[in-house]
């Protein structure tokens, strides 16, 4: 018997509800923010339109189809079915959020504050579910997605991560980062490298060019020109490189394309890399190893 499919509405915690958990009450809440010359009306306001739309999102999902909510904070523990439609409800960054966690589950995103947030990724509306579940699953769902590239980095004991927007490496406590930076065009394949000091290196796609590698991007004066989100490529930045006798800073930027990865090898004591600003969920690198980005064979299925 075949499976109904499942909706699961992942969203994340408000401000209104961090601060319950953290004062106890909703009069000292209110107290905490009167003191820093804030009010609980406006934050309390975007609490119940993020309830609301959850609640309509809940309503939209047929009768005969399964249900299940998430948290942004269990994302890591939960279990994804290959039948899963994800509701994304919140903002731009909470589908960058659970991508890593996908393998090709078509995802919706939702909205819940319109004109707040950019809406790249949570372009929809919780009313428009509805007419939008059934379409993930029907004919022609495929001609409806689009693919956005994901970039990985995987080092060389296995560990493996994957992110919609970038991927940092560098020191855990943003000190200097030491590294040999090199450009592998196949297996096997990189070249000498050169060795650097920096404060890290950003390897992003198309969907990052809106957000921390655009800004690096900016500053540099637009040496290149940013991958499209669908498009299988990702663009890298050497954030800040040091000349010294013993590094230098001719590569600070460059192209990937899906058949190249950028080879970092750690001449630090300890790195890390992460996704999307997901500090708490790192690849954790020792002198001597070597971690490979690239462009990634799991891709987003965003439905537009």
């Amino acid at each position: 018997m075949t499976l109904a499919p499942r909706v699961v509405l992942v969203h994340r915690r408000t401000e209104y509800q961090e601060l319950l958990a953290h004062h106890g009450t909703p009069g000292q809440a209110a107290y905490f923010l009167s003191s820093r010359g804030r009010s609980v009306e406006e934050i309390e306001l975007r609490h119940r339109r993020q309830e609301l739309a959850l609640a309509e999102a809940a309503g939209a999902v047929p009768l005969d189809w399964r249900r299940t909510r998430v948290e942004r904070a269990d994302l890591s523990r939960f279990l994804f079915e290959p039948e899963d439609v994800v509701v994304v409800v919140g903002q731009d960054g909470l589908v960058a959020n659970v991508a890593k966690y996908l393998a090709g589950q078509p995802v919706i995103g939702v909205d819940a504050e319109p004109g707040r947030n950019p809406g790249v990724l949570v372009r929809h509306r919780a009313e428009h579910l509805a007419r939008l579940l059934p379409a993930a699953v029907g004919p022609g769902a495929d001609r409806r997605a689009e693919e956005r590239t994901m970039v990985e980095a995987v080092a060389d004991d296995t560990q493996r991560l994957l992110a919609l927007n970038e991927v940092y490496v560098g020191q855990p406590g943003h000190q200097t980062a030491r590294y040999r930076l090199a450009v592998e065009d196949r297996p096997g394949g990189a070249d000498e490298g050169e060795p650097q000091a920096s404060s890290g290196v950003l390897v992003g796609t198309g969907t990052g060019g809106t957000g921390w590698c655009r800004s690096v991007w900016l500053e540099r004066g637009g040496p290149l020109a940013l991958p499209e989100p669908t498009a299988p490529a990702l663009a890298w930045f050497v954030r800040e490189a040091w000349p010294s006798p013993a590094t230098g800073t001719g590569r600070v930027h460059g192209l990937l394309d899906a058949g190249r990865r950028l080879v970092l090898t750690v001449e630090s004591d300890r790195l890390v890399a992460f996704g999307d600003g997901v500090e708490g969920d790192a690849l954790d690198l020792a002198r001597g190893q070597t971690v490979r980005l690239g462009v990634a064979a799991t891709r987003l299925r965003l439905l537009g």
